[in-house]
């Protein structure tokens, strides 16, 4: 006997949900993650102490001096004044030879500096987080992978993490002398869901990779055979109607 088209449509829906069912779960809870958790405190913005600025007196040589200093400068890519430990740099990032590389130097001698030491990553992270925790741990990062809290940030750099209720770590450059991240227990249940959510499984942050896209086809394709199940069932549901009422189905 050969199967009907409500057969093999509800057959489809029914094992579309099975598969899709737990994915939308994974996206639903992180949704509802993501609405009732304040962003700022995943951010750990409450825990940034605000840098003190320079000073308006400042003396400071020209930039073109530590330029002089420099060989190979094919193009300058930025060049920024900052604090660093209440000290005022110039911090350069230029091409040389087709590569990009970073100087801090100085601005008030035009000395070039080495990288910022462990001892000064920790004064830096310090001054930066809001509180006196102890620090807990310290790490000197060369390479992460697209699974590490710390990606697509420059590198190298030095991981503080604190003894504090939020375990948090802060992540300071060891080329420019600055913070570039607060990470907090809440951030990485966070990201542990967003990678869920955008079931990108490899780097965590692409929204166009294939699996995604495969799902939310499964998805629409799901919705359609339900509206499609749901008008073939009433269209059944009338036509039984309809055959009860007819004079010639009445039995005495």
């Amino acid at each position: 006997m050969a199967k009907s088209k409500h057969y093999y449509i509800r057959k489809s829906h029914r094992y579309l949900g099975v598969i899709l069912g737990v994915q939308f779960l994974l996206w639903t809870i992180g949704g509802l993650y993501f609405s009732w958790t304040d962003i700022d405190e995943i951010h750990g913005d409450f825990q940034h102490r605000q840098p003190s600025h320079l000073r308006g007196n400042l003396q400071l040589i020209s930039p073109d001096s530590i330029l002089r200093q420099l060989s190979n400068v094919d193009s300058i890519q930025s060049l920024q004044l900052i604090s660093v430990l209440n000290k005022p740099y110039y911090n350069f990032s230029f091409y040389s030879k087709g590569h990009l590389k970073k100087v801090l130097a100085d601005a008030g001698t035009g000395r070039i500096r080495q990288a910022i030491s462990k001892n000064e990553a920790v004064q830096i992270a310090a001054a930066s987080f809001n509180g006196k925790p102890a620090v807990e741990k310290v790490e000197y990062l060369v390479t992460t992978n697209g699974h590490h809290e710390y990606r697509e940030k420059p590198l190298p750099a030095w991981a503080i993490t604190f003894n504090h209720p939020t375990n948090t770590t802060v992540y300071v450059s060891a080329e420019w002398g600055r913070v570039e991240s607060f990470r907090n227990n809440k951030w990485r249940l966070f990201d542990l869901l967003w990678m869920m959510h955008t079931m990108d499984y490899k780097g965590r942050d692409d929204i166009n990779n294939w699996l995604l896209r495969a799902f939310s086809i499964f998805g629409l394709l799901t919705i359609i055979s339900g509206f499609v199940l749901f008008w073939m069932s009433s269209k059944m549901s009338k036509r039984k109607k309809m055959a009860g009422q007819w004079p010639g189905s009445l039995t005495i």
